[in-house]
């Protein structure tokens, strides 16, 4: 990891819930972590290098939920509904991947997160050596949810068992990787037999991993699994054992007061994903609800398949307009808690306690923006950085990313993946498989 080094900013957002900024900033990394960050006037002695930076940084984004390999099929199957979407255009081209597709789309779309200051993502998708390989060699983080799912075309990919067997293996080889964790990802309750849903649930508790799995994402899916059970999909869930170790459930548009207590009850943490959800007219998940519950949230892009970008930046601004105008209440999420839900609340749905803030300990995940732009003018006083960088900035301000202090993107080239020649391959691998 690189040595040493000091960062000078104009400010630091810090990515903590109650949105604190602090002017004229040090940051200090030491071998991939953060060593103190403060005011100048604050900052121990240094020998090590300084670099200047004219704009403001914060903490790396964590995307809660994606699908990111579906850069292969950006803009597919457009306006259908969730289950056609799936069922006639996602699964059958899905059937067809091979390996090396999936590494090439996940190369390709790690650049895109990086340009946009995302340094974690959680990654639901085939193939999940390939997945990570691409990660690694991006320089970027991800928690690799190993899908369990048996549609038709798929055989080829062994039975649902074969697949949970296949997701502990790999769990274990990657066991210590500081950018990459394995958890299981069995796709949801509607598409999964509740007994792979337990066996899956009894393995991620079994060896300390992560179960991810989509929750009531339409209105048609929650009906549905009432009709056949006569509970609601949380209920189901908690009732066959499903909720008793960590469980990250995406979507969770269609859920009740008495799911959203059960939810809280089993501490399930929540991948809040209010643009597709959007465009797939699935539906606003309630989540001022789920946060005065304490529930972990955390924001997710989903795939670009279905998004369709992976610009979590998109996400902070429709989670805070969502929340206020589903409650007639402009204080119903602050600026401070909406970026929050992208780097610390994230972090910590994910039950990651070293990402998403800078804060001294963690991993040295950080992004320079560039406020010498309209968009930030005027500031009156510190906290406006972070109001106009919730309602008025973007990803296009991103001029630079750092992974354990490794520099990933420099004034908004994407150092570590050749783009270029990525975008020529992924486009002739969308055509064949087409």
């Amino acid at each position: 990891m690189p040595a040493a080094h000091r960062y000078r900013a104009g400010a630091a957002v810090l990515g903590d819930r109650a949105g604190t900024v602090i002017p004229d900033v040090v940051l200090d990394v030491s071998d991939g972590r953060i060593a103190f960050v403060g005011p100048a006037a604050e900052a121990p002695d240094s020998a090590a290098p300084t670099t200047t930076l004219p704009g403001l940084i914060a903490p790396g984004l964590v995307n809660a939920h994606g699908h990111a390999p579906m850069t292969l099929f950006r803009g597919v199957g457009e306006g259908l509904p969730l289950e056609r979407w799936l069922r006639e255009v996602m699964w059958p081209r899905e059937g067809r991947l091979g390996a090396d597709d999936v590494r090439a789309a996940m190369s390709l779309a790690s650049a895109e997160m990086l340009r946009h200051g995302v340094t974690t993502s959680v990654e639901m998708y085939l193939y999940g050596e390939a997945v990570a390989d691409a990660v690694r060699d991006s320089g970027a983080r991800a928690l690799v949810m190993a899908p369990l799912l048996a549609a038709p075309g798929w055989e080829h990919l062994g039975t649902l068992d074969e697949q949970l067997d296949r997701a502990v293996e790999h769990a274990e080889a990657v066991r210590g990787d500081p950018f990459v964790d394995v958890g299981i990802g069995p796709h949801a309750a509607y598409t999964v037999p509740l007994e792979v849903l337990q066996r899956a649930a009894e393995a991620t508790a079994a060896h300390g991993m992560l179960l991810h799995t989509h929750v009531a994402e339409t209105r048609g899916e929650d009906e549905a699994l009432r009709r056949e059970h006569g509970v609601s999909v949380p209920r189901l869930l908690a009732d066959h054992g499903i909720l008793e170790g960590r469980v990250l459930a995406a979507h969770c548009v269609w859920l009740d007061d008495a799911d959203l207590d059960l939810w809280a009850e089993h501490d399930v943490a929540v991948a809040h994903c209010p643009q597709s959800n959007a465009k797939l007219a699935s539906g606003v998940a309630p989540l001022t609800g789920m946060l005065r519950r304490g529930i972990r949230v955390g924001l997710g892009t989903d795939g670009p398949a279905s998004n369709n970008n992976l610009d979590l930046w998109e996400e902070i601004r429709l989670a805070g307009l969502l929340a206020r105008v589903t409650a007639l209440d402009a204080h119903a999420l602050t600026a401070p808690e909406a970026f929050w839900l992208a780097t610390g609340g994230s972090a910590a749905a994910l039950g990651r306690e070293d990402i998403g803030e800078l804060a001294a300990g963690r991993w040295a995940d950080f992004i320079h923006v560039d406020t010498d732009d309209i968009a930030f003018i005027p500031v009156e006083q510190p906290a406006d950085l972070l109001t106009h960088l919730v309602w008025s900035a973007g990803s296009q301000h991103i001029r630079d990313t750092w992974v354990a202090g490794r520099q990933l993107v420099a004034d908004g080239v994407c150092l570590t993946v050749d783009e270029a020649v990525l975008r020529v391959e992924v486009r002739r691998r969308a055509a064949a498989l087409a």
